[in-house]
């Protein structure tokens, strides 16, 4: 270890371990066996790399954040029109990523960010494609990879086996079901899941989890099957109009803006022959 590496009081580093000149390591971290970190790696006070991790690029690792075995965090993204340039990776504060996960740095023809928010679970062998932002307190389950520029909302659950298009939008608190294949964008709350995946309802585990009320959760039943079921002949734009002419409730209103908001992949739209929507 090269005597420029900043290293604070009270932090560890096995004697295997590689630290790059210019590397900043906080107070109390936590570096394990056969470890890299290079030279434009930031671990903030408290993280913890267990074994065989390797951390580079312009990359920041949060304060508390854990990282497991033959994880790499930062590296050249698998794009062919990238060239090397200083593009950054940042990791949230507390976040969990196990063992085998790979998280590349974003590229100058996306956000020039790859993002994984806080207290997000990263369950073995996930992969994050470059210029994806991972929204906070997500859980990705094993085996989900990710094209570029996907953007997951808060308290997202992915399951496990899952594969994400890339550009595609999943909302905040949506549900992926395992072995999906998610090739259009999933508004907030809802589930999907199949391949090609398909909407089967709302996450309604997950919004009771956060507090949503039952008058809440009827709400949001309605506008959703006035939005994506049974709606026959008419238009998606003229059920829009109707949900949008009558939303008052929160979590409506975020579904509405998500729908509004620009988009590469599209909504998806078909669902399940009985959607498992019901409000208790």
């Amino acid at each position: 270890m090269d005597h420029a590496v900043t290293l604070l009081a009270g932090s560890f580093v096995h004697p295997s371990a590689i630290i790059a000149p210019g590397a900043s390591i906080a107070d109390d971290v936590v570096i394990g066996p056969w470890c890299s970190v290079g030279p434009d790696v930031v671990l903030e006070a408290g993280v913890r790399l267990f074994s065989h991790v390797v951390v580079d690029g312009h990359t920041v690792i949060g304060e508390g954040a854990v990282i497991y075995p033959f994880c790499t965090v930062g590296l050249a993204p698998q794009d062919l029109k990238y060239k090397g340039e200083p593009t950054r990776t940042v990791i949230g504060p507390r976040t969990q990523i196990r063992e085998h996960c790979t998280i590349h740095r974003g590229t100058v023809t996306g956000s020039g960010v790859t993002r994984v928010g806080a207290d997000c679970l990263l369950m073995a062998v996930v992969h994050v494609a470059h210029d994806c932002t991972v929204g906070n307190g997500v859980i990705i389950a094993n085996n989900v990879v990710m094209g570029g520029h996907v953007t997951i909302g808060d308290n997202a659950v992915i399951g496990g086996a899952s594969a994400l298009h890339q550009f595609v939008r999943i909302g905040r608190g949506a549900m992926v079901g395992g072995a999906s294949g998610v090739e259009a964008d999933v508004v907030p709350f809802a589930t999907v899941v199949g391949n090609r995946a398909y909407l089967s309802g709302l996450n309604l585990v997950g919004l009771k989890r956060r507090g949503v009320d039952r008058a809440g959760l009827h709400m949001l039943r309605a506008a959703f099957r006035t939005l994506f079921v049974g709606a026959g002949a008419e238009v998606f734009s003229d059920r829009l109009a109707r949900v949008r002419a009558t939303a008052a409730e929160p979590y409506v209103i975020e579904m509405l803006q998500f729908i509004d908001a620009p988009s590469k992949r599209g909504l998806i739209r078909h669902t399940a022959r009985r959607v498992n929507d019901e409000a208790e």
